[in-house]
């Protein structure tokens, strides 16, 4: 385990895990192969954690309408930006969700495993958004439920 895994406040995961507001998924397309397509599935599926997939495709991915990039999505009330971006370009997607954070409310950054900007952490924390970094949703649920199951 990463000494940045113990940088993430478990309360934050767990808050994040439990609420039921929107992901935005950004590297999410219908590739099955990638892990961004596995996890989201998961999200959707079991969680019940509804997506909103970003990628330059803009391909609906487990039933929810795709977007090219985090400014085409429309108004709402959304949740975290989940990044499923390599670590050089999580910069950029972190900017734009800054930028947009207001129009579309949202609360948190999430950067999947292997994925860690401190510089964009930072101005994310600067920004107000909460950031989790180098660690998966699917891998801290087992955690935020207290019986080490996997769903």
């Amino acid at each position: 385990m990463s000494a940045l895994k113990h940088q993430n406040d478990p309360d934050l995961v767990r808050e994040l895990l439990m609420d039921p507001g929107i992901w935005v998924v950004v590297g999410l397309s219908n590739n099955r192969a990638r892990p961004a397509w596995s996890v989201s599935r998961w999200m959707t599926f079991e969680l019940g954690t509804p997506i909103i997939p970003v990628h330059p495709k803009a391909e609906t991915v487990h039933g929810a309408q795709g977007y090219a990039s985090i400014a085409d999505i429309p108004d709402q009330d959304l949740k975290v930006v989940d990044c499923f971006v390599n670590s050089s370009k999580v910069g950029a997607v972190v900017d734009e969700a800054i930028a947009h954070k207001d129009r579309l409310q949202l609360d948190a950054i999430w950067m999947q495993v292997g994925v860690v900007d401190q510089d964009a952490a930072r101005r994310a924390r600067d920004a107000g958004l909460d950031v989790v970094m180098d660690t998966c949703p699917k891998i801290e649920w087992p955690r935020v439920r207290g019986d080490g199951m996997q769903r």
